[in-house]
């Protein structure tokens, strides 16, 4: 996937460029939905990065957040995911915290992702084979998660615009007590992904693939874990374009304690 790769990644830095020029001026804000924004950013950034995508693999299919989805993708053997700015309300608020998010799903399964982070000009990546990396500060740093198996000593990656009274309670379950908020969906698997955290637990039907395919290729190949909150594989190209059983992350040790904590917390939080 030689080619895949060196694609994604220069695609990624091209709208990492396009986010940044939007970032140094006053952008417009619209609404697709309750606290659901977007910028004239995303819309330049996705249309590049759909376009450039269906002209170097035009048999592939793209699934991306600012454009229709077209079902013809349902077909296909191979579908790119693409989110052109993960993180817009940290954009909005001038934060940071944004990425440009790039997977490539095979088969229904997710096998190379990219993770741009554009005000660190931080880049996560990662494929088959050659396994996970970290691109900063011109050096290339192998990625591991940290195999942390106490939960005292577990730092959980949190969503800094949604605070979860459900995360608070399966944090409390575990016995978790350090954390760290970050915007991005991606950068928070990246945390992961370089030992800084060892667990981030979305408890909403609220996130799509094209934010987890990606990240998920990341993770895994730095030997983390991800499920959704019942223990299955996450699946990609799924009519379902939404994550409808959240999402659980982790350094992978302890995952199953860390799912029968999630489901605890969810089934009290219920009868609340």
């Amino acid at each position: 996937m030689e080619k895949e790769l060196e694609v994604a990644l220069n695609l990624a830095r091209d709208a990492g460029r396009i986010l940044m020029e939007f970032y140094a001026s006053d952008t417009k804000v619209q609404w697709k939905g309750y606290d659901d924004p977007v910028t004239a950013a995303d819309h330049a950034a996705n249309e590049m990065l759909v376009r450039e995508l269906n002209r170097h693999f035009p048999d592939d299919a793209v699934l991306s957040e600012e454009f229709p989805d077209d079902p013809v993708r349902l077909g296909k053997d191979r579908v790119w995911m693409v989110d052109p700015m993960d993180g817009t309300k940290q954009f909005i608020e001038r934060i940071g915290e944004f990425a440009v998010m790039i997977g490539l799903a095979i088969e229904g399964e997710a096998k190379l992702g990219v993770v741009y982070h554009p005000t660190a000009d931080k880049m996560y990546y990662a494929a088959p084979g050659p396994g996970a990396f970290i691109q900063e500060k011109w050096s290339t740093k192998r990625l591991r998660v940290a195999p942390v198996s106490d939960p005292s000593q577990m730092v959980m990656a949190m969503s800094r615009s949604h605070h979860s009274p459900k995360v608070d309670l399966v944090c409390e379950k575990l016995g978790v007590t350090q954390r760290i908020q970050h915007g991005s969906v991606g950068l928070k698997f990246g945390l992961i992904a370089e030992g800084r955290a060892h667990l981030y637990v979305h408890t909403s039907n609220r996130t799509n693939q094209w934010d987890t395919c990606g990240p998920e290729a990341i993770l895994r190949e730095a030997g983390g874990v991800i499920t959704d909150w019942n223990g299955d594989p996450m699946r990609y190209n799924r009519p379902e374009i939404r994550n409808l059983h959240g999402i659980v992350a982790t350094n992978g040790v302890i995952h199953e304690r860390i799912l029968e904590a999630t489901a605890a917390a969810l089934a009290e939080y219920k009868q609340k």
